[in-house]
C-alpha cells in the first residue's frame, strides 16, 4: 500500500511514463503513425493555447493535440513543427483528485487516447461516440 503520508504528487516522469504505457498498448496500426509524435509533459498550458482554445482556467485543459491531423496531410505540404501531444500534469492530477472513481494511470491513458485520436483525424464528436467518459 502506498504510504500517503510520505508520498509526493507524481511528478511529470511518471505522467511520462503513463503515457507511454498507453501509446505502448495502442492498436498496431496506430502504433507506427503513433511514434512519429512528440510527447510533452508540463505543468500547464501556456498563455497561447490557452488563449488560442478561449480557455480562462488552465485547469480545464488536461491536454492537447498541437499538430495536422493524419486526414488532413499532404505529402507535397510543408511542416514546420512537428505533431506533438502535451499533457497538462496540474490539470490531469485536479482532474484526477475531483473525480476519485479512477487510476491516475486510466486518467492519463484516458487523455492520451483522446489526443492521439486528433492526430488521426478524429473529431471530439467521432470520439464522444465510443469513448463515453464523462458519464
Amino acid at each position: 500500500m502506498l504510504d500517503w503520508k510520505n508520498a509526493e504528487a507524481p511528478d511529470a516522469a511518471i505522467i511520462e511514463e503513463l503515457a507511454r504505457e498507453a501509446i505502448a498498448g495502442l492498436p498496431p496500426e496506430f502504433a507506427g503513425p503513433a511514434a512519429q509524435v512528440v510527447l510533452r509533459i508540463e505543468d500547464f498550458a501556456s498563455e497561447e493555447f490557452l488563449d488560442e482554445l478561449e480557455i480562462d482556467d488552465p485547469l480545464e485543459l488536461t491536454g492537447l493535440y498541437d499538430g495536422v491531423p493524419m486526414t488532413e496531410k499532404s505529402a507535397t505540404d510543408p511542416q514546420h513543427f512537428p505533431d506533438t501531444v502535451w499533457l497538462f500534469r496540474r490539470a490531469i492530477l485536479d482532474e484526477w483528485a475531483s473525480r476519485g472513481n479512477v487510476t491516475l494511470g486510466q486518467l492519463v491513458a484516458h487523455v492520451v487516447v483522446h489526443e492521439f485520436a486528433h492526430h488521426f483525424g478524429w473529431s471530439d464528436d467521432d470520439i464522444a461516440t465510443i469513448d463515453r467518459w464523462w458519464e
